[in-house]
C-alpha cells in the first residue's frame, strides 16, 4: 500500500485530471464531485486537524461575498469580474472528540488548500451522518439486555429495525463536557414496511456515537406491539381490491417540447430566471430569481426579486412528556440534514411526465463524493386555474370575454425525514409571483398502548388520538422556517406594514355630514426601524399586508415598488412555555415573520451547531440584538406552522396537507404584467390526452 503522502498526491493528480477542460461553474453552483473530491483530499492532508478517524459531517459551498455574485449576475462594475470568483468549501468535521470548521480553497482542484480552520468550542454538535446512523442502528441486536428484551415480548429479532433519535438538551452540563450521544429506539416490521406503527414502546438505548457504543439501556413499560394487519401502505398490500370509483388516467403532453431551458443550474422560463442549487442541510437553493418585465427600459428589464432562498429549519417537536417522548424535538435540517435525506424522485408520481431532472452531490462521511440523481425536479404545471378573466356584459347584443389560463413552473424536492415526507416546491407565476409551497405526508410516529378503544384513554395519557389498536398518534407540530433574502429591484429595502385600521364615526356628532356611512377602513402605513419591528405573530396582528419595498424605485404614479408576503394557509405559532427547553432552542417559532440584516453568517434558524443546541445561537438570537432594518439589505424569515392533532385518516399513511406564502409583486410593475401573455389558442400547444380513450382537448 502506498504511504500517506505518495497517496494524497496520487489522489490529486487524479483530481486535477477529472477537472481539466471543465467548464467554470456558476459562483453559486454546489460542489462538483471534483470539487468534494478535492476538499477531502486538502482537508486530509491539513495539518490542522492530525487527529485520527476523521468523519465529515458538512461540506457546502462557501458562497462568494454577495455584491461580487450580483456583480457577475447582473452587472454593473465594481465587482469581480465574470471570471474571478473564489470556489471555497466549508467543511465541518470531527476528530479527537472535537468539531473543526474548515474553508477550502477549490478554485484549482489540482491544488486545493485549507485557508482557514477553527475548533468548535461552544453548546452543539453537527449534523448526524448516515453512515453513523447505520453504524448506530446496528448496536441493539448484539447488546445482551435488548436481546432479552425482545425475547420477553415474543418477537423475532429478524423482524426489528431502529432508527436514531436526537437528544434534545434539557439543561445542565458544559458544553465541552457533554458527550455526543442519540437514543436509538427499535420497532417491528414483520410483514409491513410501516415499521413505525409498531413501536418496541419502552425500550431505550444510548448510543456514545463518537465511540459508537451503547453506554445506556432502559426497559422502562412493556406494552402490545401493534398488530401489522391495516398498517401496510404499499400497492397490494393495503387491503381488500381497489374499490370505488376511479379517474380517468391522463398525461399531460408539449408537442413543441419544454417551455423552459435549463443550462447547467440556471432555468430559464417565461419571463423568470433563476439558479437552483443544492445543500446537504438545507437541499433546495434558489438563487438570483429575476422577472423580466417587457414595460421597463434598457438595464431594468431584468428586476431582481430574490437573492437567495432555502428552507433553514423544520422543528417538531412532540407533545407527550414521558420519559420515551419528552427529547423527541426534532430539527430536521440542523440534526440530520435535508438534502441527506432527499431520495430519488419517481417520474410521472412525485413528478410529472414533462419534468427535467437535476443530480446533486454531497459528501459521504469519509468524505468522498456520494451522487444523488433525480434529487430535483423542474416542470411546468397546466392546473386548470385561470391566471385573469372577465366577461362583460353591459354593452347591448355583445358579450366580452377574456381569460388566460394559469401556467407556473415549479421546482420540487421531496425529504423522506424518517417517517414524514415533504414536498417542497417552489412554484414560478407568470404574474411575477413566487408561491412556497410545503406538503406534509408519510407516516405517523405513534406509541405502543394497552388501549384498544377511545373511551378507554385516560386524561393522563391524553397527549395523541387513538387511531388503531394499541397505536396512538402523539400530538406534535411542525414549524418549516424559510430564509428569503428578497432584494427587491436593488438590495437595499425596508420593511413596510400596511395595517388594516377601523374608522367609525359619530352617529350624532356626523348628522349633518355628507354621507350615511357610519364606519370604513383605511391603512396605517408603518415602516420597521429595527428588528424587534420587523417580528410579526400572524394569529394575535391586526389585519396588514407585509411589503418589503424598496425606497429608492418608484413607479411612475410614485408608489413604492415592493413584494408582498402572503400567508397561504398554516400559519400556527409555538404554544410552548418561554423556558420549556425545546422552545429555547427553537425560540424563533413564537412569531412567523422575522426580518433581519442580511449576515453571510445567518443561514441557519436553529444554529450552525443544532444536535443538542441550547438556543444561544440562531435566529432568535439574531434578531433580539434589535439592529437597523430600515433601508438595508434585509432578510425575510418565514415560517410555515402546523399543531398537527392526527386522526384516523392519517392512518396507516397521511393524505397531503399543505401551507405555505406567497411573494407578491405589489407595485413592482406598472400594469398587471399578465395582459401580455398569448391568449388561448395563440400559444405553444398544450394537449391533455385521456389515455384511456374517450374524449381530448386540445389547445
Amino acid at each position: 500500500m502506498l504511504p500517506l503522502p505518495l497517496l494524497l498526491a496520487a489522489l490529486a493528480l487524479a483530481v486535477a485530471a477529472a477537472a481539466a477542460g471543465a467548464p467554470r461553474p456558476h459562483p453559486l453552483d454546489p460542489l462538483s464531485a471534483a470539487e468534494l473530491t478535492a476538499v477531502r483530499a486538502a482537508v486530509l492532508a491539513s495539518p490542522f486537524v492530525p487527529a485520527r478517524p476523521l468523519t465529515f459531517h458538512y461540506v457546502g459551498l462557501d458562497e462568494p461575498d454577495k455584491p461580487d455574485v450580483l456583480s457577475y449576475a447582473y452587472g454593473g462594475g465594481g465587482g469581480a469580474s465574470r471570471h474571478a470568483l473564489p470556489r471555497r468549501a466549508f467543511v465541518i468535521a470531527r476528530a479527537g472528540g472535537e468539531s473543526h470548521e474548515l474553508r477550502v480553497d477549490v478554485a484549482n482542484a489540482s491544488s486545493p488548500s485549507v485557508l482557514s480552520h477553527a475548533v468548535h468550542r461552544d453548546a452543539g454538535f453537527p449534523t448526524l451522518t448516515l453512515e453513523e446512523q447505520f453504524t448506530a442502528v446496528a448496536l441493539p441486536p448484539k447488546h445482551p439486555p435488548f436481546v432479552e428484551s425482545v425475547r420477553r415480548r415474543g418477537v423475532d429479532m429478524g423482524d426489528v429495525l431502529c432508527a436514531v433519535f436526537p437528544v434534545g438538551w434539557f439543561g445542565g452540563g458544559e458544553p465541552r463536557r457533554r458527550s455526543r450521544v442519540a437514543k436509538v429506539l427499535c420497532f417491528v416490521a414483520g410483514e409491513t414496511a410501516n415499521f413505525y406503527a409498531r413501536p418496541l414502546e419502552g425500550v431505550t438505548l444510548v448510543v456514545d456515537l463518537d465511540r459508537m457504543a451503547i453506554v445506556g439501556y432502559r426497559d422502562r413499560v412493556a406494552y402490545p406491539v401493534p398488530k401489522a394487519e391495516g398498517t401496510d401502505y404499499r400497492a397490494g398490500k393495503a387491503g381488500p381490491p381497489y374499490a370505488g370509483p376511479a379517474p380517468a388516467p391522463g398525461v399531460v403532453v408539449q408537442p413543441e417540447g419544454r417551455g423552459f431551458h435549463i443550462d447547467g443550474h440556471v432555468v430559464r422560463w417565461a419571463n423568470w430566471e433563476f439558479h437552483v442549487g443544492f445543500d446537504m442541510r438545507a437541499g433546495t437553493v434558489i438563487s438570483l430569481a429575476s422577472v423580466h418585465d417587457a414595460d421597463a427600459g434598457g438595464a431594468r428589464r431584468r428586476r431582481q426579486v430574490l437573492y437567495r432562498g432555502f428552507v433553514s429549519e423544520i422543528f417538531v417537536p412532540y407533545m407527550d412528556p414521558v420519559e420515551e417522548w419528552y427529547y423527541r424535538t426534532f430539527l430536521d435540517a440542523g440534526e440530520y440534514g435535508l438534502g441527506l435525506w432527499a431520495f430519488p424522485l419517481q417520474p410521472g408520481g412525485d413528478c410529472p411526465a414533462n419534468a427535467a431532472y437535476l443530480d446533486g452531490h454531497y459528501s459521504g462521511q469519509d468524505g468522498r463524493p456520494v451522487e444523488a440523481r433525480n434529487m430535483i425536479c423542474v416542470f411546468e404545471r397546466y392546473s386548470g386555474d385561470v391566471a385573469w378573466r372577465h366577461t362583460e356584459a353591459g354593452f347591448p347584443n355583445q358579450l366580452i370575454t377574456e381569460v388566460r389560463p394559469d401556467v407556473s413552473l415549479v421546482a420540487r424536492m421531496v425529504v423522506s425525514a424518517g417517517n414524514y415526507d415533504y414536498i417542497l416546491d417552489w412554484e414560478f407565476k407568470t404574474s411575477g409571483s413566487i408561491k412556497l409551497v410545503v406538503s406534509l405526508t408519510g407516516l405517523l410516529e405513534v406509541k405502543g398502548t394497552a388501549y384498544t378503544h377511545a373511551d378507554e384513554v385516560t386524561t393522563q395519557d391524553a397527549h395523541g388520538t387513538l387511531v388503531a389498536e394499541n397505536t396512538i398518534a402523539v400530538y406534535h407540530d411542525h414549524y418549516v422556517t424559510y430564509h428569503l433574502d428578497l432584494d427587491v429591484d436593488g438590495t437595499n429595502n425596508s420593511f413596510v406594514k400596511n395595517t388594516v385600521t377601523a374608522v367609525v364615526r359619530d352617529a350624532d356628532a356626523d348628522a349633518a355630514a355628507d354621507t350615511p356611512r357610519r364606519s370604513y377602513w383605511t391603512v396605517r402605513r408603518e415602516v420597521a426601524e429595527r428588528e424587534g419591528d420587523g417580528q410579526v405573530d400572524l394569529g394575535g396582528a391586526a389585519p396588514a399586508d407585509l411589503v418589503f419595498v424598496n425606497p429608492g424605485k418608484k413607479t411612475r404614479m410614485g408608489n413604492e415598488v415592493g413584494y408582498r408576503i402572503v400567508p397561504g394557509g398554516a400559519t400556527a405559532a409555538s404554544v410552548l412555555a418561554d423556558d420549556d427547553f425545546p422552545q429555547r432552542r427553537a425560540a424563533y417559532c413564537k412569531k412567523q415573520v422575522r426580518v433581519t440584516p442580511y449576515s453571510r453568517s445567518e443561514k441557519w434558524a436553529s444554529g450552525l451547531y443544532a444536535d443538542q443546541s441550547t438556543g444561544g445561537d440562531g435566529l432568535a438570537a439574531w434578531s433580539a440584538r434589535d439592529r437597523a432594518i430600515r433601508g438595508e439589505d434585509i432578510v425575510l424569515w418565514y415560517t410555515v406552522g402546523l399543531h398537527h392533532v392526527p386522526y384516523q385518516e392519517d392512518f396507516p399513511v397521511m393524505p397531503t396537507l399543505s401551507g405555505g406564502l406567497e411573494l407578491r409583486p405589489s407595485n413592482f410593475f406598472e400594469r398587471n404584467p399578465l395582459l401580455t401573455t398569448t391568449p388561448i389558442g395563440h400559444g405553444r400547444p398544450l394537449v391533455n390526452c385521456s389515455c384511456a380513450g374517450g374524449d381530448s382537448i386540445s389547445r
